[in-house]
């Protein structure tokens, strides 16, 4: 029980952060029962915060406590790691009823290196999870989104499916850059744009203008913007009133403040940042009741200091007066790859859920840290990229509804899609390819590894088509994996627009590069 003891979890509180009840919980330990699938497990076993040497050490123990073999005799596995001494050797007979973390979690690395159907090599320090789940449901364009970073008015050359206008020229201080004074020239120019494409935008704000806080810090910018709030609220009413009315119709969603807990871009407390938000929505609503409200956008939730923020704004209600949440969700570093947001997005999840709240959900960006990241090469870029808006789709589970790359329109990013003036990269060209394959679908479900019949490394979201086809993206987070092809397939296409036929029970090798097999009704 020794980690359950350092978890200081009781089976309540394990049962609410894990979704399962705490009897069911109790019977889980008592040796009762176990759990019934791999989500059950996942979800228990991130509550509970065991690390990989914790893992790999349960997973031996659950072994000799059960005598069942995690790879199955004709499988080929990469070696073991040497496992790390961190409990006490348990019995054969009757462990799974002394000691209820083990089972739970052991069974967790069980799924990531077992299958019975098919063969992976993945190297152990890198293991990434996520739940499998089966829901039909619209996928909206709009998913597909892309921060522009531009003032010029030019829009993508490339298919998004919507904008986010930020350090585009649009923050407060060029906004009014005098009380009595607005400049809308930037503004309407890139509005006027975005209706033009047919695409929904949303206004990020932030940057307070140096009149309205003289002796706040600067924020990081060259127009002598602040960081701090107004020093009369009622002056920031005004503007968001000005600015929804002007709008109205035509700016579809506002983000009422970037990088909400970084001091370089909002220096006020949060409960100053509640009470922003709760003048921004009733002022926007007032002003155009269709647009969407969404709470200030909260970073580095991977870090304590992150979640607290998102704890306390939600003790002072401040979810209550937008729409949507708003996240930085990404990597912690670029080379990263993109599957581990699914575990920021399940702690997230978590925490909303402990504080009894569960709004809709927009990834609204990245930390200032992330640009400055290395340039990934060419092939990571186009992978990276493309499964970016994947695991949006995976975490569609959590209410994940819309997903921002940053950026478009600059250049000098770990993975650039395309700078003003400048042709596509193959990564933006990739996203567009992707988004062609899902034009008019319906998702049905996602999942990863042992739990969907997989590798531990492979990935899997299936569709379906508007005219009723079958339709399967499969990618592995690292490394590759041989998988048979499912029932009915008919095609494999790959993201550079070629195809060939294949059939069911076929071998595919997958990759970190998505893939696409078509399927017969």
């Amino acid at each position: 029980m020794r980690l359950k003891q350092r978890s200081g979890l009781s089976y309540s509180e394990l049962g609410r952060k894990s979704h399962v009840s705490s009897s069911t919980l109790h019977r889980y330990c008592s040796g009762k029962t176990v759990p019934p699938d791999y989500q059950t497990v996942v979800g228990i076993a991130t509550a509970c915060s065991a690390d990989d040497a914790e893992l790999v050490e349960l997973l031996a123990q659950w072994r000799a406590a059960t005598g069942r073999p995690v790879v199955p005799p004709t499988a080929h596995r990469a070696p073991e790691p040497r496992p790390v001494s961190l409990l006490l050797p348990l019995p054969r007979t009757r462990a799974l009823s002394t000691v209820c973390a083990v089972l739970v979690l052991a069974l967790v690395l069980a799924s990531l290196t077992a299958s019975g159907a098919d063969v992976a090599t993945i190297p152990a320090q890198r293991q990434v999870t996520g739940p499998s789940w089966q829901r039909e449901q619209p996928l909206a364009p709009s998913l597909f989104g892309v921060t522009a970073s531009s003032s010029s008015g030019v829009m993508p050359s490339f298919q998004v499916g919507s904008l986010r206008f930020w350090d585009s020229g649009t923050r407060w201080a060029r906004l009014q850059p005098r009380r009595d004074t607005y400049d809308w020239t930037v503004l309407d120019r890139l509005v006027a744009g975005a209706r033009k494409a047919g695409l929904p935008a949303t206004l990020v704000l932030g940057g307070t203008p140096a009149w309205a806080a003289p002796a706040g810090p600067k924020a990081p910018y060259g127009d002598g913007s602040r960081s701090a709030p107004p020093d009369d609220l009622a002056v920031w009413d005004q503007f968001v009133s000005a600015l929804a009315t002007r709008y109205q119709g035509r700016i579809d969603a506002y983000e009422v403040w970037v990088h909400a807990n970084d001091q370089r871009y909002f220096s006020g407390t949060t409960a100053t940042l509640a009470e922003m938000t709760k003048l921004a929505g009733r002022a926007i609503k007032a002003a155009d009741p269709q647009a969407v409200v969404v709470c200030p956008s909260i970073d580095r939730l991977w870090t304590d200091e992150g979640r607290a923020v998102l704890r306390r704004f939600t003790e002072l209600r401040g979810y209550d007066h937008c729409d949507v949440a708003g996240l930085n969700l990404h990597q912690q570093r670029a080379a990263d790859p993109p599957e581990t947001m699914i575990g920021l997005l399940q702690q997230i999840d978590g925490a909303l859920h402990d504080a009894g709240v569960h709004p809709r959900l927009w990834n609204t960006g990245v930390t200032y840290e992330y640009v400055r990241d290395e340039r990934l090469d060419e092939q990571r870029a186009i992978d990276y990229a493309t499964r970016f808006y994947l695991v949006a789709i995976h975490g569609s589970h959590f209410n994940l509804e819309r997903t921002y790359f940053y950026n478009w329109g600059g250049g000098g990013l770990p993975i650039p899609l395309q700078a003003v003036g400048s042709p596509p990269t193959s990564a933006a060209l990739a996203v567009e390819e992707l988004q062609r394959w899902l034009t008019r679908t319906r998702t049905r479900g996602c999942g990863q590894g042992l739990a969907i019949g997989l590798p531990a490394n492979v990935w899997q979201c299936e569709f379906t088509a508007d005219d009723g086809q079958l339709l399967t993206i499969r990618w592995t987070h690292e490394g590759t994996a041989t998988t048979s092809l499912p029932p009915h397939a008919t095609e494999v296409r790959a993201l550079d627009g070629t195809s060939r036929p294949v059939h069911a029970g076929d071998s595919l090798t997958v990759t970190g590069t998505p893939v696409l097999i078509r399927r017969a009704q």
